[in-house]
C-alpha cells in the first residue's frame, strides 16, 4: 500500500515538473515578453531628395590604338638598327638597315639588261624603216612593170618580218623594264621604315642578325589615343549605346578617371557566357595608359538630377520584399514600410513608392520589428 502511494505521489511531482518547463518557456517566448521588450539603440538619417546614378561597372584590357610588326619581305643581315624599345618613330622614318649588296648588283645587271633591249629596239626600228623603203621602191618599179611579182613578195614578206622583229623588241624592252622595276623595290625592301608614327613596343632582333622573309624586328604602337577592350552582360545589353560616356580607372594612377566614350558593340553575345564584347576610345594625354594595363570601366546607366532617396543601409528584405524602418518627426515607435526601390548603388538608393517622410533607420533595423521603441545615439529614447 505504502509503495503504491509513494508511487502515486512520484507521478504527481513528475507532472508539476513538466508543467513548471512548459510554463518558463512560454513565459520566455516573443509574444510573451512583446510587451516588455527593452528600447533597441538605433542609428537614423533622413529622406532626401538628390541625384543619384546607377553605374555598372566592368573589367577590361588597354590596348594601342594601332599596333603593327616591322618585318622584312626580303632576306639578309642587318647591318645598321637605329631605335630600341621605348624610342620613338615618325612616319616614313628609317628603322633598320639590311645588307643590299647582292640586291644592288642585281640592280645593275637590269640596268644593263635594259639597255641591251632598248638598243636591239634601236636596230629593229632600223630594219623596219629600211624594209618599208625597200617595199615601196619595189611597188614603184613593179607599177612600172620593170621589177617582178616575186620581187614584190619578197619585199612585203620582209616588210612584215622586220615589224614581227620590231614588235618583239618593243616588248623585250617592257620586259626589261618591268625587271629594273622589281630589282628597285627589292633593293627597296632592305630599308625599313615606319609606316605609321609610335612608340618602339618590343625588338625581337639586333644588329647583325641574318633575317629571312617576314621575321619579325620590331612592333610599333600607337597610344595617343587608347582603346579599352571589356565585356558586358546580357541584362546591361540594351542599355549601354554607342558614343556613351564612360570612365577608365587603372591602378598604376589611383583615383584618376579617363574619361572616354563607347565606339563599338559586338552584334552577338558569347553562348557560353551571355557576354558580348565592348569597346571604348580614350584620349590619352601625356601617355600614361599603356597597352596590357588592367583598366575598370565605369558607365552610368541612368542619371536623376531630383529622387527621393534614402542610404542604402536603410533597405531591409523580409519575405523577398524589399523595406525600411521609418521612425516618425512624433511618437515612440518604429513603422514597417514596404518600398518599391529604383536605382540603387552602395551609397544611396531611390525610392519609388510609396511616398516616404522623415527619419530612416540605418542601424540596428534587423533587431526591430512592427512597433519597437529605439534608443537615438545621443541616449534619448523615442
Amino acid at each position: 500500500m505504502k509503495k503504491k502511494i509513494g508511487m502515486g505521489l512520484g507521478v504527481l511531482f513528475a507532472l508539476f515538473f513538466i508543467w513548471r518547463i512548459v510554463a518558463v518557456i512560454r513565459s520566455g517566448s516573443p509574444s510573451a515578453q512583446k510587451s516588455g521588450r527593452p528600447p533597441v539603440a538605433v542609428q537614423t538619417d533622413s529622406v532626401r531628395t538628390g541625384a543619384i546614378r546607377d553605374v555598372r561597372e566592368y573589367t577590361g584590357s588597354v590596348h594601342a590604338l594601332y599596333q603593327y610588326v616591322v618585318a622584312p619581305k626580303v632576306s639578309g643581315r642587318i647591318v645598321e638598327m637605329t631605335k630600341r624599345i621605348g624610342d620613338w618613330v615618325d612616319k616614313g622614318e628609317r628603322i633598320v638597315v639590311m645588307d643590299g649588296a647582292e640586291y644592288q648588283q642585281a640592280l645593275a645587271e637590269a640596268e644593263a639588261n635594259l639597255k641591251i633591249a632598248r638598243a636591239s629596239l634601236a636596230e629593229a626600228q632600223s630594219q623596219f624603216a629600211l624594209s618599208e623603203q625597200e617595199l615601196e621602191r619595189v611597188r614603184s618599179l613593179q607599177e612600172k612593170g620593170i621589177a617582178s611579182p616575186a620581187e614584190l613578195d619578197a619585199a612585203t614578206t620582209n616588210n612584215k618580218a622586220q615589224q614581227s622583229r620590231l614588235e618583239l623588241a618593243k616588248a623585250q624592252v617592257e620586259q626589261r623594264e618591268a625587271a629594273l622595276q622589281s630589282a628597285r623595290i627589292r633593293l627597296s625592301y632592305t630599308t625599313l621604315s615606319a609606316s605609321q608614327p609610335g612608340f618602339i613596343g618590343e625588338r625581337f632582333v639586333d644588329e647583325g642578325s641574318l633575317l629571312a622573309p617576314n621575321t619579325p624586328v620590331l612592333t610599333i604602337i600607337g597610344i595617343d589615343t587608347v582603346i579599352v577592350r571589356t565585356t558586358i552582360i546580357e541584362r546591361d545589353y540594351g542599355r549601354i549605346q554607342i558614343g556613351q560616356a564612360a570612365d577608365v580607372i587603372v591602378d598604376a594612377f589611383p583615383g584618376t578617371l579617363f574619361p572616354g566614350r563607347v565606339s563599338r558593340i559586338a552584334p552577338m553575345l558569347q553562348e557560353a557566357s551571355r557576354m558580348a564584347a565592348m569597346e571604348l576610345v580614350v584620349p590619352n594625354p601625356g601617355r600614361r595608359l599603356k597597352p596590357g594595363m588592367f583598366a575598370r570601366v565605369r558607365v552610368v546607366l541612368v542619371h536623376k538630377d531630383s529622387a527621393r532617396i534614402v542610404p542604402s543601409a536603410a533597405i531591409i528584405s523580409k519575405n523577398g520584399q524589399s523595406g525600411l524602418y521609418l521612425l516618425p518627426d512624433s511618437g515612440n515607435q518604429v513603422r514597417y514600410t514596404p518600398v518599391e526601390i529604383g536605382i540603387s548603388n552602395n551609397e544611396w538608393s531611390e525610392i519609388l513608392s510609396p511616398p516616404v517622410e522623415g527619419r530612416v533607420i540605418t542601424l540596428g533595423q534587423h533587431l526591430l520589428e512592427e512597433g519597437s521603441t529605439v534608443i537615438l545615439p545621443d541616449g534619448k529614447e523615442e
